[in-house]
């Protein structure tokens, strides 16, 4: 009469594993939602340094001395 003992565990471990699967499937979502979440955030972030990038650029394009439209004092 060992059978049933045997089978009531294989059914406890059958159940514990389902339980467990649904935790992860959650988990998964979970992350999967995170991860989309801050993938878009680093899109914007990039962009907004892009953005940032090119208005340095414009401004130092406009200083005196950059392009060699000017000489630096003390020089002539």
């Amino acid at each position: 009469m060992s059978n049933p003992p045997q089978i009531d565990q294989i059914t406890d471990r059958v159940e514990r594993l389902l339980v467990r699967y649904a935790e992860l499937q959650r988990t998964n979502a979970l992350l999967s939602t995170q991860v989309e979440t801050l993938t878009h955030e680093r899109d914007s972030l990039k962009s907004r340094l892009s953005a940032a990038r090119a208005r340095v650029d414009a401004l130092l394009e406009r200083l005196p001395g950059v392009n060699g439209d000017q000489a630096p004092k003390g020089s002539a």
